[in-house]
């Protein structure tokens, strides 16, 4: 981590006041189920038992060895948010992006009107990694595909009293991302030491949710069951949560929050829009290479 992305807060700087404490009112299992070309994912956002969480759509904590992965496959309508923690990622899509995201690097791709792209392991042994669908408004959902992209280096982090954060979107302790969520998100990636607490603000009227990487922690109430890993909790309403490592080993574990759209959500595979018409002119679309996907025609990966 390079010395220009890290923050030090000094130990005067107080944790900040939540006075409308949120606590976990659902807790979700990520459940192993196979993905893609032979690739292995544990959902929570998605499953039967948590649909949606508005404006979220999806939460995938995959392992990927070759010869698995995600060949050629559309998105229209939503954004995709991958983040790596072990291995690397190579992805290409149909307009000619193509590169590698390894461990610790973030790719967040706004596929708006229409994108055929694939995600396979870059090299041999076990990739694992993160990835989050985050829903467009209807105003947004036929834009032009843009990607933003940080390597691990240039991911802002904080550490303090034996808390260490990576800000992928949104705020901590002061320290803002670069990332510009066209959905308002914040996206935040914690280890806490053994003995540590947070107080974390989040933005009232925001949906949020932990979901657990590794380790067991307890959140909202001091009193609360410890929650253990693979575990997605979803948070009541209120203007921040608090958290507290009470084992012997490390917690690590994201933090995401977003505003709501509370528009209607017709998803069918990796089409989501407003309406089943919507939904039917999008396979058009891509049946006929039309209306965002014209450059699918005579594209097919290289990697």
């Amino acid at each position: 981590m390079s010395s220009t992305s890290t923050a030090h807060i000094g130990v005067h700087h107080e944790n900040p006041q939540i006075l409308k404490p949120r606590t976990v009112v659902k807790k979700v299992l990520a459940k192993q189920q196979q993905e893609g070309a032979g690739a292995i994912v544990r959902r929570s956002i998605g499953r039967p038992e948590l649909k949606t969480l508005d404006p979220f759509l999806l939460l995938d904590y995959a392992t990927v060895s070759p010869p698995a992965g995600f060949p050629d496959h559309p998105h229209r309508g939503f954004e995709t948010v991958s983040y790596v923690l072990e291995g690397a990622i190579t992805h290409e899509d149909f307009a000619g992006h193509k590169g590698t995201i390894g461990a610790g690097d973030l790719q967040w791709m706004t596929a708006g009107r229409g994108i055929i792209h694939s995600e396979m392991p870059a090299g041999d042994g076990v990739n694992k990694g993160l990835q989050l669908w985050i829903n467009l408004s209807s105003k947004d959902k036929m834009i032009e595909p843009n990607y933003q992209e940080l390597q691990s280096k240039d991911i802002n982090r904080v550490q303090k009293d034996g808390i260490d954060v990576r800000i992928i979107a949104g705020e901590a302790f002061g320290v803002r991302s670069p990332i510009y969520t066209r959905t308002p998100t914040m996206f935040l990636d914690f280890a806490m030491n053994p003995g540590s607490e947070l107080h974390q603000p989040i933005t009232e009227g925001w949906n949020a949710f932990v979901y657990i990487i590794e380790g067991e922690g307890v959140f909202g109430h001091e009193s609360s069951s410890t929650a253990l890993s693979h575990h997605t909790l979803i948070l009541s309403d209120g203007d921040g949560v608090r958290a507290w490592n009470k084992s012997r080993r490390s917690l690590r574990f994201l933090l995401i929050a977003g505003q709501p759209l509370n528009e209607p959500v017709v998803q069918y595979g990796p089409f989501v829009m407003n309406t089943l018409e919507e939904i039917e002119q999008a396979f058009e679309d891509y049946r006929l290479c039309k209306n965002g996907f014209e450059k699918a025609r005579n594209w097919k990966r290289r990697a």
